[in-house]
C-alpha cells in the first residue's frame, strides 16, 4: 500500500475548483429513530450526481500528455462513467465507457451528455470490465478503473477530509461498498486523522463480495446479482482496495433489497433527498439496527442520487402498499342510481384520496341488482386506513380488503 494522508490532501488540491464540497446535514428525525446523532454526507449533491467525479478527475490530472492523447476507457455501472466523461471532456480527452445493458437510462444519457462514447454490454459491472479490457487491447486507451487504482482511491478519500474538518467529533462513518474504492479512501484518510473513528462498510446482501472475501481471508468472486443498489453490485473486490479495507475498515454489514427500498423512500419523504440504491444503504443499515458503535455521531455517506424516475415511482408505490398507506378493497353495492356516488362521498369525508375506482357487474354471484366496486385509496397512515375500513363496515357496507 503506497497511499498516505498526504496523497489524499494532494488529491484535494488537484480537484479544487471543480469538485464541490458537498453538504453535511444533521437529521433530527433519523437521529430519534436510531438513537445516534445521524448526519448525511450528501454526495448526491455532487457534480454528475455522485462522488465518483472526485476519483476520476484526480486520475486524469495525473495522466501524462502522451496518455491523454491516447484517450481513456472505463467500465462502470453508471456513476464512474459520468465522472470519467466529465473529467475527460474537461481536459479535452476522448473517452469511452462500457456500461451494463441494465444501467439506469438516466446514467446512460448523462454519460453521453458529458461527452463519452457509451457501449452497453452485460448485466453487471464485472461483465463490462471484461469488455472494456478487450477494447483497450485494440485501441491502447488508458484504462481508468472505477475503484482498483490508488489515484482513484485518493480522490474518494477527500470526502473524509471534508467530514472531519466540519465534524471533528464524528465517531463513525458508514460507507457503501462496491469494489471498495470509496471506503478505502475514506478509511485511510479518516483513520490517519482520527485513529479511533470507526469505519463501517455496507453491502447489498445478495452480492456482498467484500464481506465474503474478508470472512475467507482472500478475494472471492460471487455469482452476479442485480441489486437495487446497482452502483455496488460488484462480484469481485479489487486486490488493491482489499488491502486498504483489511487494514482500515472495522466492520462490514449487509442490507436486504427491502431495506434499501425503504431507505430510499424515507430519504425522499423525510429528508427530501433523492438517493439511488447504493446511496441509501448506509441509512438502511442504521434503520435496520445493524450499526453498533460506542459514541453518538454517525455520518452516513449518500454516495449518489442518479436513479431513474420510473424506479422512484415503483419504490413509492410499493412502499405505500407495504405501509398500508395505499390500500385496495372491494365493496358490494346495489346497482342503483346514487349508491356509488354516496359511497365515494363517504370515503372522501373520511380523509382518503381516491386514486382509482372500478365497477364490475356481479350478476352470476349476486343477481342483477348488485355490482362489485374496487377502490384504490391513499391515506395518512396504516391506522387511518384501518379506521376507514372499520367505519365503512359500521355503516353497513360489505368490505373485502384486497391488499
Amino acid at each position: 500500500m503506497k497511499l498516505t494522508l498526504e496523497d489524499v490532501k494532494k488529491a484535494r488540491d488537484n480537484i479544487k475548483g471543480v469538485v464541490r464540497k458537498t453538504p453535511l446535514l444533521y437529521s433530527s428525525t433519523f437521529s430519534k429513530k436510531s438513537g445516534y446523532n445521524v448526519y448525511f454526507k450528501c454526495e448526491n449533491k455532487q457534480k454528475t450526481g455522485a462522488f465518483k467525479l472526485r476519483g476520476a478527475y484526480n486520475k486524469i490530472v495525473t495522466l501524462s500528455e502522451e496518455e491523454r492523447k491516447r484517450g481513456v476507457i472505463a467500465s462502470s455501472a453508471g456513476n464512474h462513467a459520468q465522472g470519467v466523461a466529465y473529467a475527460a471532456t474537461a481536459f479535452g480527452v476522448e473517452s469511452t465507457v462500457v456500461m451494463p445493458i441494465t444501467a439506469p437510462q438516466a446514467k446512460v444519457q448523462a454519460t453521453k451528455g458529458y461527452g463519452a462514447k457509451v457501449i452497453q454490454c452485460g448485466e453487471v459491472y464485472d461483465e463490462c470490465y471484461i469488455k472494456a479490457l478487450d477494447i483497450q487491447n485494440e485501441n491502447r486507451a488508458v484504462f481508468v478503473h472505477p475503484f482498483n487504482d490508488e489515484a482513484i482511491i485518493a480522490g474518494q478519500g477527500t470526502i473524509a477530509l471534508e467530514i472531519l474538518e466540519e465534524l471533528p467529533e464524528a465517531d463513525a462513518i458508514i460507507v457503501p461498498i462496491g469494489g471498495g474504492g470509496l471506503i478505502s479512501g475514506i478509511a485511510l484518510a479518516a483513520k490517519e486523522i482520527k485513529p479511533d473513528i470507526k469505519i463501517i462498510g455496507v453491502q447489498a446482501e445478495i452480492v456482498a463480495s467484500t464481506k465474503a472475501s474478508l470472512e475467507k481471508g482472500e478475494i472471492v468472486t460471487l455469482r452476479g446479482a442485480k441489486s437495487l443498489a446497482d452502483g455496488i453490485s460488484v462480484k469481485t473486490p479489487g486486490d488493491i482496495t482489499f488491502e486498504y479495507i483489511k487494514k482500515y475498515v472495522d466492520d462490514i454489514v449487509t442490507v436486504t433489497e427491502d431495506e434499501i427500498a425503504q431507505a430510499i423512500f424515507n430519504l425522499m419523504e423525510i429528508s427530501k433527498l433523492i438517493s439511488e440504491g447504493a446511496g441509501a444503504v448506509a441509512l438502511a443499515a442504521i434503520l435496520s439496527d445493524k450499526i453498533h458503535i460506542k459514541g453518538q455521531n454517525v455520518v452516513a455517506i449518500i454516495s449518489g442520487g442518479n436513479i431513474d424516475i420510473a424506479m422512484i415511482s415503483k419504490i413509492i408505490d410499493r412502499q405505500l402498499v407495504l405501509l398500508k398507506r395505499r390500500i385496495h378493497f372491494r365493496v358490494q353495492l346495489q346497482d342503483k342510481v346514487g349508491q356509488l356516488g354516496g359511497l365515494i362521498n363517504q370515503i372522501g369525508s373520511l380523509g382518503a384520496n381516491i386514486v382509482r375506482v372500478r365497477q364490475e357487474r356481479n350478476w352470476e354471484e349476486s343477481g342483477l341488482d348488485f355490482a362489485n366496486v374496487t377502490f384504490e385509496i391513499e391515506t395518512e397512515s396504516k391506522e387511518h386506513s384501518l379506521n376507514i375500513i372499520n367505519t365503512l363496515k359500521q355503516k353497513g357496507y360489505e368490505v373485502d380488503i384486497i391488499c
